[in-house]
């Protein structure tokens, strides 16, 4: 196992693509690492799963009471619900920008990288999304390309869940590298 010295926050909330939390949750902990529900709230937070709400999960912390210093890394899975709801929440936004400010990697699928432009960092970045959030992250000043994995500088991104694999990977990879100190930060 080559994470088990590695805390991994996972920062949902309700609406969060069900396969885009459990199936890298599922890798993250294969690979060792210790992984942390990250919430607005305690208790539990419902999955979307294509059509309907999915399978619950209990949150271990809200986002008001942890720190980026305290994780290595950070993803944040999609649904559409889930970041429309979390980039209004100045303590989400606020763990975000601190993981870029450490140079620690982001991974970010599907309708995630809204997060990432209310938190200010995607200018001058190449990424990639979901189809339907192109424009938004052109408009926030970022390279964006349809490609199943992008990785900029320990920011990794894919488009939807039949990417999950390659996401996943690189990932998994970003998190083995660690700190990217050549990380710019535009917030």
């Amino acid at each position: 196992m080559k994470l088990e010295n590695r805390k991994v926050a996972i920062l949902a909330t309700n609406g969060f693509e069900k396969s885009e939390l459990f199936e890298p949750l599922k890798a993250l902990r294969n690979e060792g690492a210790t992984v942390h529900i990250i919430s607005k709230d305690t208790g539990s937070i419902k999955s979307w799963d294509k059509d309907n709400w999915g399978e619950s999960i209990e949150v271990d912390k809200k986002v008001s009471e942890v720190k980026a210093a305290d994780y290595n890394s950070l993803v944040l899975p999609g649904g559409v619900a889930n970041p429309d709801s979390l980039r209004t929440n100045e303590d989400a936004l606020l763990f975000i920008r601190d993981f870029f400010a450490q140079s620690k990697p982001v991974s970010a699928i599907c309708h995630a990288p809204w997060l990432l432009i209310s938190a200010g960092v995607v200018e001058n970045r190449k990424l990639t999304s979901y189809i339907s959030i192109k424009d938004d992250l052109i408009n926030a000043g970022a390279n964006w390309v349809d490609e199943e994995v992008v990785v900029d500088e320990g920011l990794t991104t894919s488009r939807n869940p039949d990417d999950l694999p390659a996401f996943i990977s690189k990932m998994i990879e970003e998190i083995k590298e660690g700190k990217h100190e050549d990380q710019v930060v535009n917030a």
